[in-house]
């Protein structure tokens, strides 16, 4: 990507040492080049576009190598401002552009999003039916944090940073279970389910220590539907708000009513948001890389509406030529929901998969299929596994083009893409909605300093 670079040139001089310059560089061609009068002679000239320099003084052969070497090392990136104002998250979708290439592989954008994004949104952890009873809880991770969800003896569901306050062992190790404490393995510290300190052994003696104050650090947790979501950040709006029209959206669909099958996980070599453009694309991609799914959808008939903080997208559904792909999805509509920033609900008639894209790094991320039926009996055991195998090939077609996607971004070749009006009002919210968290966390720690 082109950006504003401070370059040190070292420029031939006819009979004496090599003249050092610091230049100024934009990225704008209209200045072709630029004579340095008095310097050497006018053939000599400067790379475009300059747009300032600054003589410094002569080199000596010697010292000109060492100056060479330096200035390969010493490009002064773009600002993470100068990466977030080259986005217009103002104009209208067919004048829209996509976020930056550097959105995507710049690390500093992934740590702003895991600042910014990750911790002051709603993020799904666990399953209403796996903290039902007294003790039951499960282990996560949301933006680098470790976070145990447990129902108390009380009935309340609560959430904690999973971090034992004498020397910061994970309290909970295990993905999910049942407990009457919890029970850090380190030092044999004690917890309630309601997150106070129980005991500690071998602590007699220690002053100035209120046990009360002591206990595990509480995390904002509410539930939706059969999902538990998390919040890291205490000055949060409630889940409903958050979620916004989606709540209405999905509840004529009665995913509650569905039962927990299956999971599968996919780590993928593109950064997280490259899974979420790719789904949000309209369907655009589906005639091309889904043959299967696409005999079950009216690709001229889908449709994408944008509201709040979510996208659906949708489907009249029609025959098949694909057996496997016509028996496993059914109904009259297809229903595709994306909650910002990471969560996606796909629905059929008595099916649904969850999809939650967690980022790893700038270059990678995981994804979390959940597998919902109506019927879980062992009667339909054959059919649920079929269906979820036309899941997974769904998703080994999408892997392998969202890899190559990010190889792409990386080449000098791309900057930003166009939108598609037909398609894309999807990704443009996403799009819009990243920015002004990243906008809000830049701000804030500019503040900060």
């Amino acid at each position: 990507m082109f950006q504003d670079i401070w370059h040190v040139l070292i420029i031939p001089h006819i009979s004496q040492p090599a003249a050092l310059i610091i230049a100024h560089f934009l990225p704008d061609s209209r200045l072709k080049s630029v004579s340095r009068r008095g310097l050497c002679p006018s053939k000599h000239r400067l790379p475009a576009p300059l747009v300032s320099f600054q003589f410094v003084g002569f080199l000596s052969p010697a010292k000109q190598i060492s100056i060479k070497l330096l200035s390969k090392k010493t490009q002064i990136m773009p600002s993470i401002d100068q990466i977030l104002s080259g986005y217009d998250d103002r104009a209208p979708l067919s004048q829209a552009s996509t976020i930056l290439a550097a959105w995507y592989v710049d690390p500093r954008i992934a740590e702003l999003e895991r600042l910014s994004v990750f911790s002051k949104t709603w993020q799904l952890v666990a399953r209403t039916d796996q903290v039902k009873a007294a003790g039951q809880f499960v282990r996560a991770t949301v933006a680098g944090e470790p976070i145990v969800v447990v129902r108390g003896n009380d009935g309340i569901l609560r959430a904690f940073y999973n971090v034992c306050r004498h020397h910061a062992a994970a309290v909970v190790t295990e993905p999910c279970g049942q407990a009457s404490l919890l029970h850090c393995p380190y030092h044999g510290w004690n917890y309630g389910l309601d997150g106070s300190l129980k005991g500690m052994p071998e602590f007699e003696g220690v002053e100035n220590f209120d046990r009360a104050q002591n206990g595990l650090v509480p995390v904002r947790v509410e539930t939706w539907e059969c999902f538990v979501l998390v919040n890291l950040d205490d000055h949060a709006i409630p889940l409903a708000e958050f979620l916004g029209g989606l709540v209405q959206r999905v509840a004529p669909l009665g995913i509650s009513n569905l039962h927990y099958f299956d999971r599968r996980i996919y780590s993928i070599n593109c950064n997280w948001k490259v899974f979420v453009d790719n789904y949000l694309d309209g369907g655009y991609h589906v005639p091309h890389l889904h043959k299967g799914l696409n005999s079950v959808l009216d690709y001229k008939h889908y449709t994408i509406e944008n509201e709040d903080r979510y996208c659906l997208q949708s489907s009249p559904m029609v025959a098949s030529g694909d057996a496997a792909t016509g028996a496993a999805r059914k109904g009259d509509r297809a229903w595709y929901f994306w909650q910002h920033p990471n969560l996606m609900i796909n629905c059929y008639e008595g099916y649904m998969d969850t999809n939650l894209v967690i980022p790893v790094d700038v270059d990678h991320c995981t994804v979390i299929f959940d597998f919902y039926f109506a019927d879980i009996s062992e009667t339909s055991r054959e059919y649920n596994e079929q269906s979820v195998n036309v899941g997974n090939r769904v998703q080994e077609e999408d892997l392998g083009i969202c890899e190559d996607v990010q190889r792409g971004l990386k080449s000098r070749a791309y900057r930003a893409g166009r939108l598609s009006v037909r398609r894309e009002a999807g990704e443009q919210l996403f799009h819009r909605l990243l920015a002004a968290d990243l906008k809000r966390g830049a701000e804030s720690s500019a503040a900060a300093d």
